[in-house]
């Protein structure tokens, strides 16, 4: 079992639209909400897009030393079409910030419990909107933290 490597960790919510991230504290322990990036329309592999570059600089700017990437799969546990397009999405961004390791987690139901966490404050409407993506992140981030001291 490898030793945990203290540092920040990066967690990413990627949707069609937005890009939620959250990060870490450096002991692992408490994932907190960061910013939500607008996705950049632009899909062809070979360019930088802009909320790839946003991510590298976060990145660089937490000395982050992972990134947690949420896979949607099914209910089933299988890659439907969006855990293909986020598994691509990882894979862009692993070439920009390597050799910063990217991590896939299975985030399914993330987006629904950050929903109903926020509406459990009294978060609604267009203001759950605006921050439901870093409360997905926050969940990917928060769940991958917690698996990973169960196995220590």
């Amino acid at each position: 079992m490898a030793e945990f490597v203290r540092g920040v960790r990066i967690g990413v919510d990627v949707g069609q639209v937005r890009v939620g991230v959250a990060v870490s504290d450096p002991d692992g322990i408490l994932a907190t909400p960061v910013v939500t990036l607008r996705r950049d329309p632009n899909v062809d592999i070979d360019a930088q897009a802009s909320d790839i570059v946003e991510l590298a600089q976060l990145v660089d700017a937490y000395q982050s030393v992972e990134v947690v990437v949420g896979l949607p799969v099914t209910l089933a546990g299988r890659d439907g079409p969006a855990a293909v397009q986020v598994r691509a999405y990882a894979d862009r961004l692993a070439r920009v910030i390597s050799p910063v390791p990217v991590r896939l987690y299975d985030e399914r139901m993330s987006t629904v419990a950050a929903t109903r966490r926020l509406a459990e404050r009294g978060v609604r409407g267009k203001r759950q909107r605006a921050v439901v993506d870093q409360a997905a992140a926050v969940e990917i981030l928060q769940g991958w933290l917690d698996a990973q001291r169960r196995r220590t």
